[in-house]
């Protein structure tokens, strides 16, 4: 195996640049090292490589396949998790993501893997032409569309060998986009089949939620910007520059500097009225979103930004016509908000819809849960959870922390008075409380409920109680009293399942298995934060 043990070790180098490890909270881990005698990142990669080296058999790793780091991890007792993705003859493989955990003496402890399939294929030139792909692709994104006349629609398919469905086969994976009859974005992704050009899975690619400043919604907030010449730019350099432009009711890509959109600027610092008439109002609100989802990853989580990297993501603000819609774009690594449409919804600029968009660039950098299936539920979920948390986090006295979800973006038309509600999903009308077989068959936006329904068990526990003027009533499954732990302690536990032990194709008992890990990690097996973990999970029907 001396050719893996070579090129893992190789693999240290080409992914220097990535950020330093993140910490958790401070305490929750025991001994608590001191941070020189911890090991550092390049350490964990070296173990990591032997590991690799050691057990390349039981991770599947052959002379075809190549791995690639996507996150280290060092706990604060110098135990060390590193997460690489897999290629197979240079094709990425989707399902091959692993986990290697090590002990703080730098010993191997155990892996998680995304599947445990082998991957062999017995060759790797498809039968399926990419143009053909292309145009499954896009009739896959007029079928999701019907009945809208769509512009500009694009589709580039990539071949990549598809590990999380059986046995793994040749695909292409093909992304369509175009517009919608308003101008607004469409975008859908297709898995193909190869070799017979038949239908593998689809799923929507814009991941979204169908939903001193003044700002809109969240009064005169504070703003670090930056001065250019003889005006201020809406640019934080205290938050990797991370920016607000004008997308002007366009919807073109995002591309240099400012995504196709102009730089706010001001004459004297002072930005917004609070009212829509001033069209800096909504970035006001688009920029303090970004900076509240920075300050709780970075202050609760230690995390560098949402790539963890120092870098700044960029929000988009008047974009398309009235478009009732939010979305996080990986490949710009920025935020998209539009205006709504007047009737149903207001500007999407809520600070839990920036900070649940936001999430999803986490989730990408990090487990990358597959927006399909159980695993799609558990990414929107992942969001309404820290989203959730980061408006707590906030304490905005014209913004309270609560358990609803874009509860300031919804409008009287709409019927209710939030998009969705954590502590009993179906409140909504279409998502879940409880978990069956057949959630894996619904949208990722109701069957979300699973997760958030645990997630407000957890914090809070069951049964009725008023937070910030807000009543809940959250019931059970199994007719048990559930505990709650907190919040502080709900996000701990789930960001370190997403970043330690998750991955893309994590499902709902995955996800029981994951937060048990990570609440055995940071509190002992058996501690209460444990059985708590575990109480909730029965009592959304996750056993």
């Amino acid at each position: 195996m001396s050719w893996i043990r070579q090129h893992v070790r190789g693999s240290r180098r080409a992914t220097a640049g990535l950020a330093t490890t993140a910490t958790l909270l401070a305490g929750v881990l025991s001994p608590a090292a001191d941070a020189a005698d911890r090991p550092s990142r390049a350490a964990a990669l070296d173990n990591a490589a032997t590991a690799l080296a050691d057990r390349a058999a039981s991770l599947g790793l052959t002379s075809a396949q190549d791995t690639s780091v996507r996150d280290v991890i060092v706990d604060k007792d110098g135990a060390q998790h590193v997460r690489y993705d897999r290629t197979y003859r240079q094709l990425p493989v989707l399902g091959g993501d692993f986990v290697v955990h090590m002990a703080p003496d730098g010993t191997y402890r155990s892996a998680d893997r995304a599947a445990r399939v082998e991957i062999s294929l017995p060759n790797t030139t498809p039968k399926v032409s990419a143009p053909r792909a292309a145009d499954l692709g896009v009739n896959a994104l007029r079928a999701a569309n019907p009945g809208d006349a769509l512009k500009q629609v694009k589709a580039k398919p990539e071949l990549v060998v598809d590990a999380l469905r059986g046995a793994p086969r040749l695909a292409w994976r093909t992304e369509a986009t175009g517009l919608d009859s308003l101008g607004n974005p469409v975008a859908r992704t297709l898995l193909t089949d190869a070799r017979t050009g038949a239908r593998i899975d689809a799923w929507d690619t814009m991941e979204s939620a169908t939903g001193d400043g003044k700002s809109l919604y969240s009064g005169t907030v504070t703003l670090e910007t930056t001065l250019s010449g003889s005006a201020y730019q809406l640019k934080d350099p205290t938050r990797g520059n991370t920016y607000t432009a004008d997308a002007a009711d366009k919807t073109d890509a995002c591309s240099g500097d400012t995504c196709n959109g102009r730089l706010f600027t001001d004459d004297d610092n002072h930005w917004g009225t609070g009212t829509t008439a001033d069209r800096s109002t909504v970035a006001v609100d688009a920029q303090y979103g970004s900076d509240m989802t920075w300050d709780y990853y970075k202050d609760v989580h230690g995390r560098n930004g949402i790539g963890n990297d120092g870098k700044g993501s960029y929000n988009r603000v008047h974009y398309g016509t009235k478009l009732s819609n939010a979305f996080w774009n990986d490949g710009c690594f920025c935020m998209t908000y539009g205006d709504g449409n007047g009737t149903h919804f207001g500007p999407m600029v809520g600070l839990d819809v920036a900070a649940h968009e936001m999430s999803h660039g986490v989730t990408s950098r990090t487990a990358r849960l597959v927006y399909s299936g159980e695993s799609g539920g558990l990414n929107e979920a992942t969001s309404d959870i820290f989203g959730t948390l980061v408006e707590f986090y906030a304490g905005n006295a014209q913004d309270i922390g609560d358990y609803l979800i874009g509860e300031k973006v919804v409008r009287s038309g709409l019927g209710r008075d939030a998009l969705r509600y954590m502590d009993k999903p179906s409140k909504d009308g279409s998502s879940v409380d409880y978990w069956s077989s057949s959630v894996g068959n619904i949208s990722v936006h109701h069957s979300s409920g699973v997760a958030n329904h645990f997630a407000y068990l957890l914090a809070e526990g069951s049964g009725t109680k008023t937070i910030n003027g807000v009543t809940y009533d959250s019931p059970t499954y199994n007719r048990s009293t559930v505990t709650g732990i907190g919040r502080v302690k709900l996000g701990a536990i789930w960001y370190r399942a997403l970043t330690v032990y998750m991955t893309s194709s994590t499902n709902y008992a995955g996800a029981r298995t994951a937060t048990l890990n990570a609440a055995r990690d940071l509190y002992g097996a058996g501690s209460t934060e444990y059985n708590a973990v575990a109480a909730a999970w029965s009592a959304v029907n996750v056993n």
